[in-house]
């Protein structure tokens, strides 16, 4: 990267987007198993995770990111498949750089994330943690990764532990947060001191992502935007969560004729709490306008979403030439050559 093409520059002269949520769209493609969600599709269906990837990229991500979430060391263990554990990252890491190089200016991202082992009192469960990361990231490098993403942290000190092994790498580092139901993280830290320790570790972007749609991630937002100097990330779900039912864990479908049989909506029933793409425009559109550049998309985002929050920050992809067009439907248009009777169907339909 020239230094006017580092991650910091682009940053600094406008938004910057990164698509996330390949879990969830994977797994509806028929790719991976929900509840494991591991992401043995970087080397069980190369081919599927590249054209999601294109398709993301297309829409208007300017960060390709390896798809290793969940791609740790104790995942890998829990399926009985550890010995495919750098096979997996480095076949992930490859083919987001092959996609990454298809367009000049994007970048390759390395990720770790939440291991869901972390324990606040426990030293050497940490100690192993910080070993996960210490490999992933040794291995991004490798790859030829631009910058390290870690993500969907909900215990302060896996995340400060995260940011600390990025860092040692000498690459930008993107860190965000997922804080659960009960506002703070699940260590007790507050998630807004929690994202100034990271800048003070020298993160690059701080921020939150996943756990949370538009209307519960705002707020957080807007206080981590006013208590740091460095940019902010925001990669909001995009599902209807409320003060009520703030992530995606509590959401309920009251009006659902079969619910699902582990009870819950998450993470398999939630396709009727979908906010639509307007929503999501809307929300990219505030978020910039608080002087948050680093926007996307998580779990549950279509290459729909992130080509809606480029044009909500002013930008136009290659998939805009796609973008809708009413003026020729049957039923909107205005089109001379639409027949009026059917288009007059339009108010009773």
């Amino acid at each position: 990267m020239t230094d006017t093409n580092t991650l910091q520059a682009r940053l600094d002269a406008g938004p910057v987007i990164c698509a996330e949520g390949f879990l969830f769209e994977l797994e509806k493609r028929g790719y991976l198993t929900a509840g494991e969600f591991v992401p043995e599709v970087a080397l069980e269906f190369p081919d599927a995770l590249e054209s999601l990837h294109i398709d993301f990229q297309r829409a208007g991500s300017d960060i390709v990111e390896a798809f290793t979430y969940n791609g740790h060391r104790e995942k890998m263990r829990v399926i009985g498949k550890e010995d495919l554990l750098e096979p997996l990252n480095r076949s992930a890491l490859q083919i987001a750089r092959k996609v990454a190089d298809r367009v000049p200016g994007n970048f390759m991202a390395g990720n770790i994330s939440n291991s869901n082992i972390w324990d606040p009192e426990d030293t050497g469960r940490q100690a192993e943690v910080r070993g996960f990361f210490d490999e992933m990231v040794g291995w991004a490098v490798d790859e030829g990764a631009d910058l390290i993403i870690g993500e969907t942290f909900y215990f302060a000190g896996e995340a400060i532990a995260a940011a600390e092994s990025a860092k040692a790498s000498g690459l930008p580092v993107v860190l965000t947060l997922a804080p659960m139901a009960f506002q703070e993280m699940a260590d007790g830290v507050s998630i807004v001191e929690t994202a100034q320790r990271l800048e003070q570790i020298g993160v690059d972007v701080v921020g939150l992502n996943c756990f949370r749609g538009p209307e519960t991630m705002l707020p957080w937002l807007r206080q981590i935007r006013e208590a740091v100097s460095c940019h902010v990330g925001a990669l909001p779900i995009p599902y209807r969560t409320t003060e009520a039912e703030p992530t995606f864990f509590n959401l309920s479908d009251p009006h659902a004729a079969v619910p699902s049989p582990h009870g819950r909506t998450f993470p398999t029933a939630l396709d009727p709490l979908y906010t639509n793409r307007y929503e999501i425009g809307a929300f990219a559109k505030e978020a910039y306008d608080l002087g948050v550049h680093y926007i996307g998309v998580c779990c549950g985002a279509t290459p729909m979403h992130i080509r809606e929050v480029a044009e909500a920050v002013g930008l136009t992809t290659e998939a805009s030439r796609f973008s809708e067009n009413m003026k020729n439907h049957f039923m909107y248009g205005d089109n001379e050559r639409l027949a009026d009777n059917v288009v007059a169907l339009g108010d009773r339909a």
